[in-house]
């Protein structure tokens, strides 16, 4: 049996959805995701993002983001830590992704947050994933 990994296939499903200018799409509910996308619309690469109720798995629909020219606010998301190899940073290592244009989610032993909020609180954790 394989053994997938949602947090990649979230940021492949938004990274295809972006680039095929789709308004919406929808993705498997798990708290990590949802901290995820929290995190995204805070960060203004997603307009928004709602849980919705399913008889099976909740999922979430995630509201994508353009500019005027349909330029999406996603320009490239990479996964950093994965199942196979986790990728754990102290709070003085915490990347900064294309210089601070982008952002570094990291799970800490406070929840997920960005790696600026991570360096400020002084913590280090896992590092899921970039977005720029």
């Amino acid at each position: 049996m394989a053994v997938t990994d949602l947090t990649s296939d979230m940021l492949t499903m938004i990274r295809n959805a972006s680039r095929a200018s789709k308004e919406a799409l929808e993705i498997k509910c798990s708290g990590l995701m949802e901290q995820v996308c929290r995190i995204f619309k805070d960060e203004g690469f997603i307009e928004n993002y709602k849980r919705v109720k399913d008889n099976k798995q909740d999922v979430i629909k995630i509201y994508l983001k353009y500019n005027k020219n349909n330029v999406p606010a996603i320009k490239g998301l990479k996964r950093i830590s994965r199942p196979g190899l986790r990728q754990y940073k102290g709070y003085r290592e915490l990347p900064k992704v294309l210089g601070g244009v982008g952002i570094a989610i990291v799970s800490t032993s406070q929840g997920l947050m960005t790696a600026k909020e991570a360096r400020a609180k002084k913590i280090g954790g896992e590092v899921i994933c970039y977005a720029w």
